[in-house]
């Protein structure tokens, strides 16, 4: 990639190697399950909402976000001084990186996980390491009790769905007094089980969410953060020193006729939840090894078909998945939950790729 850049490329970036979102294609129609979105259309409410406020476009957006942080303080119960708001969970976890890391103050994070984290570290010259997860993908809480470092774990973890509970998240916590603790529950709805509560009881946990997955607003690029008033305080310093109108007028108008429409949201999320679990098991009949999700994808392999053949031929098959190539995880593909029969169409073309396999 270095041989594509400029010459004016600054060199401390000379190593970064940068995030690679999911594929967004545009040459053909694809059932998408790469990226988790939400396979349901936001609630009328929240288009009639965007559509107010799009007339006011001239105008900056409130950069205290009052509405929404009323509404998400509600919401969640907690102060409005707790909370937050950013353009995307991606902005308060570099906020995060910005605020509390450098070299001085490291960070570690599983070494299968979200692929930012290690670009942030780079980003910004901080030395971190990654843990290995257990030989099944699980997390291991006691290798971040004590660490000395700060610490960002994905709960629910991606791309493998796995969980820690609420109890051991709170003893690395309050195990790394001196260290800040950041919890990122982007998928934490779909069967996780919050951190939230804890900020109350610990001064160095900040906790992430997104609107992206449950609530359906990958599009508008909304997220919240949850800690106590001084790290919420730490963070507005960064987010003022950098980007202080980061959510837009229709974002925030989104986000809080999101959070107005509180049975959409639970539907929404009971029927992603029930359509994992009938793919999980008829995956699994199939002889494929499925790790226990708690979130709105699953993370499948087969002995039957290499991971990347099966990845290019549900895209031949217009059905397009998201494979990763590190070594421990290169069989699997990161199958995102969609509609009821977006899924049966993945399933016919993945029962469709076996027999043609066996034949």
């Amino acid at each position: 990639m270095r041989e594509s850049m400029s010459k004016f490329f600054s060199e401390k970036f000379s190593s970064l190697t940068p995030y690679t979102p999911g594929e967004q294609p545009k040459e053909r129609k694809y059932v998408k399950l790469n990226t988790n979105e939400l396979p349901f259309a936001p609630h009328p409410s929240v288009l009639a909402a965007v559509q107010g406020e799009a007339g006011k476009l001239q105008l900056y957006s409130d950069p205290e976000n009052s509405r929404l942080i009323e509404m998400a303080a509600k919401t969640w119960g907690v102060k409005k001084t707790q909370l937050v708001a950013t353009n995307g969970s991606d902005e308060i976890l570099q906020f995060a990186f910005m605020a509390f890391c450098d070299k001085d103050h490291p960070i570690v994070f599983p070494d299968i996980s979200y692929g930012f984290y290690e670009v942030f570290a780079q980003l910004h010259g901080i030395p971190y390491e990654k843990i290995p997860l257990r030989e099944d993908f699980s997390v291991d809480y006691r290798d971040y009790v004590g660490v000395g470092k700060n610490v960002v774990i994905a709960n629910p973890n991606a791309p493998t769905g796995l969980c820690l509970s609420v109890a051991e998240v709170e003893e690395i916590v309050k195990s790394n007094p001196d260290n800040v603790v950041v919890i990122d529950e982007a998928y934490v709805d779909f069967g996780g089980e919050s951190c939230v509560p804890l900020i109350d009881k610990y001064d160095n946990l900040l906790v992430t969410q997104t609107f992206s997955k449950s609530r359906g607003l990958a599009g508008a690029r909304l997220g919240l953060g949850f800690a106590c008033e001084a790290l919420i305080a730490d963070i507005q310093t960064i987010r003022y020193s950098t980007n202080p109108y980061n959510v837009n007028r229709m974002t925030e108008a989104a986000g809080v006729a999101a959070l107005e429409e509180s049975d959409y949201f639970v539907n929404n999320v009971k029927s992603i939840m029930e359509t994992r679990a009938y793919v999980k098991e008829t995956l699994e009949s199939w002889g494929f090894t499925v790790l226990d999700s708690k979130t709105n994808f699953l993370f499948a392999k087969t002995d039957e078909i290499d991971g990347g053949e099966l990845y290019l031929k549900l895209k031949e098959r217009g059905v397009l998945v998201r494979h990763f190539t590190g070594e421990r995880i290169k069989q699997f593909n990161r199958i995102t939950i969609g509609s009821k029969e977006e899924m049966d169409i993945f399933l016919t073309a993945v029962k469709d790729i076996l027999k043609e396999k066996k034949s």
